[in-house]
């Protein structure tokens, strides 16, 4: 029997517009020391976005290392495996690896290629002892994939996502022929997998996945024990399979992120099989908080609603303002520095809505339900496409949906004939 601990995207480091992070960091992380500890974790799995940019802060990374070291100190069974995710650098996360191969971690960022050019399968694939020291899982560990990571493949749909699904075929193939009875598979992955929920009305995760790069669930086999993912912050299953999963972020990203239950995923694995699958939620060290927890209200029912907002004694709440304007207000931001003035409140933004733009939209929106009846099923995907990612359809997305279109057609013709 093996048990791991699922994580990513932890982005240490990150400023939460403007306020440092550090403390929530150092809360999840000393959490995170203790349930290895207490549960007994053999392998703990990070699945990309250990920092929240490329270029890290010393004290970001001294805080990274400092947590290796421990944990591998505490836990001498402990084995640690970590891929790049978008927002790291993959040679910078990779540099050290000698040193943390030493402390049982392994770290992929980078693909690497041999001398004819193909890729070097061996390297992203990682074995994992059970505590009698006996290999009891092989691991797929498989950081982001840039372009020139994954195989070309010959195709008239999406070459990212079917070059994805070569790359982790290829690797199957070659730990299937390698795994005996009793060794269980897992596949690691930074990526966006078609079908997974992300923050709506939040544009930090979709700025960075883009309209392409989404790879299907079906590239993770029924033969791969369990999938551990990262990339999109809200912790689920993906296409309702249980052992292909999100773990989520530790702490919320943004607003939109608020209500999410932030946390790891324990996964046990015996004979071949992820037996168990549990979530553990995170402590929530800063709470996030928005006036008014819905739409924008116009300036007068905010300031009285900011007023009213409860003492906190202890930890000060993230705080989001967001007020509906007829004009810009100049003295708006001190009103409301003044209502919060015996608030322990963090003041993170302020966001103004116009009513001209909010009426614009409504009316837009109702325009485009009119329209479409007038409209081919290609027209409503693209325009629905650009009024979700603000940029047009992209040609090769066009073309796949009008394969798909034409395909169905054909199909209800001959079933009606």
């Amino acid at each position: 029997m093996i048990r791991i601990l699922h994580t990513a995207d932890w982005h240490l480091g990150q400023t939460f517009f403007g306020y440092d992070r550090t403390g929530e960091h150092e809360v999840f992380l000393n959490w995170l020391a203790e349930e290895i500890r207490q549960k007994e974790i053999d392998a703990l799995i990070i699945a990309g976005d250990v920092f929240d940019v490329s270029n890290p802060s010393a004290a970001s990374q001294s805080m990274y290392y400092q947590f290796i070291y421990r944990v591998t100190v505490e836990n001498p069974n402990l084995q640690i495996v970590i891929v790049a995710g978008n927002h790291d650098s993959a040679a910078r996360l990779e540099a050290p690896l000698p040193l943390l191969q030493a402390m049982r971690t392994e770290v992929r960022g980078v693909v690497r290629k041999l001398e004819g050019g193909e890729i070097d399968y061996d390297h992203l694939i990682v074995k994992l002892k059970n505590r009698k020291g006996e290999v009891e899982l092989l691991c797929m560990a498989v950081p982001f994939l840039r372009q020139g990571d994954y195989p070309v493949v010959q195709t008239e749909g999406n070459p990212y996502a079917e070059g994805v699904r070569e790359l982790y075929s290829q690797l199957l193939q070659r730990l299937w022929k390698q795994r005996t009875a009793n060794q269980s598979i897992l596949a690691i992955g930074h990526l966006q997998a078609t079908g997974s929920e992300i923050a709506e009305k939040d544009y930090s995760e979709r700025t960075v996945i883009g309209g392409l790069e989404c790879v299907s669930p079906e590239a993770f086999s029924e033969q791969i024990a369990y999938t551990a993912l990262g990339h999109i912050h809200k912790a689920q299953r993906v296409s309702g399979r249980e052992n292909v999963r999100y773990a989520g972020s530790p702490i919320p990203m943004s607003f939109a992120e608020k209500h999410y239950h932030h946390g790891v995923v324990m996964v046990t694995f015996d004979g071949g099989c992820a037996v168990d699958i549990e979530r553990l939620e995170c402590p929530k060290l800063i709470p996030l908080v928005s006036v008014p927890n819905g739409d924008p209200a116009l300036p007068e029912v905010v300031l009285e609603a900011l007023k009213e907002l409860p003492d906190t004694e202890e930890t000060a709440p993230y705080l989001e303002v967001k007020v509906l304007l007829e004009e810009p207000e100049p003295m708006l931001r001190q009103e409301i520095e003044e209502a919060l003035a015996d608030k322990n409140y963090r003041l993170a933004r302020i966001v103004s809505t116009y009513r001209t733009n909010v009426e614009n939209m409504e009316k837009e929106n109702e325009n485009w339900k009119r329209g479409l009846q007038e409209m081919s099923p290609l027209q409503i995907a693209q325009s629905a496409f650009e009024k979700i990612y603000q940029v047009e359809m992209p040609a090769e997305l066009t073309g796949l949906f009008r394969e798909a279109y034409l395909a169905a057609t054909r199909k209800e013709e001959e079933e009606e004939e």
